[in-house]
């Protein structure tokens, strides 16, 4: 049972190391709000090279935690949270010949793929540090048309639906 108000407290409590990479803004600590979640964390990392319009910012971001690795002692538990904001819009760059600022389904598969491609190098920097329950994830998900919306700042079932992923390692 976790004792405290959120996972990461809890978490925290229970001896973990807390560790946040961010993507888009809300983990930027530009301003208030962009220092909410960060916060929750006992260590927090957000730059442009991770944000959203940095084509490359998943390298970016699993570049960081390959330095990050060995800064927690093995034994020592870790949870590592990972705003992967590279699905999230603009995502155009990732499809040559795209129209420029046209996102779709299309551009927002690739950007998956994009991803996917990076996962293996990923899971094995994790694999080797051990000791880490590791959650990966977007920020929300993005209407392409259904119902006739797009974009994510809606009220809809897509929008709610965040994709994420856990790794214990």
């Amino acid at each position: 049972m976790l004792d405290g108000p959120d996972i990461v407290s809890g978490l925290a409590g229970r001896g973990y190391h807390t560790v946040c990479i961010g993507g888009v803004g809300f983990f930027s600590k530009e301003n208030p709000l962009g220092c909410v979640l960060p916060d929750l964390f006992a260590e927090s990392h957000w730059s442009r090279a991770f944000h959203v319009g940095e084509r490359r910012s998943f390298e970016h971001q699993i570049a960081l935690i390959a330095r990050l690795g060995d800064a927690t002692p093995p034994e020592r538990r870790r949870l590592l949270f990972l705003n992967v904001s590279a699905i999230h819009r603009p995502n155009h760059f990732y499809v040559p010949g795209a129209a420029a600022h046209i996102d779709s389904i299309e551009t927002h598969t690739a950007a998956l793929e994009y991803v996917d491609r990076h996962l293996p190098a990923l899971l094995e920097i994790l694999r080797r540090r051990g000791q880490t329950l590791f959650v990966f994830m977007s920020d929300h998900g993005t209407t392409y048309g259904d119902d006739g919306y797009r974009g994510h700042r809606i009220a809809h079932p897509a929008v709610w639906t965040v994709p994420y992923a856990e790794v214990l390692s």
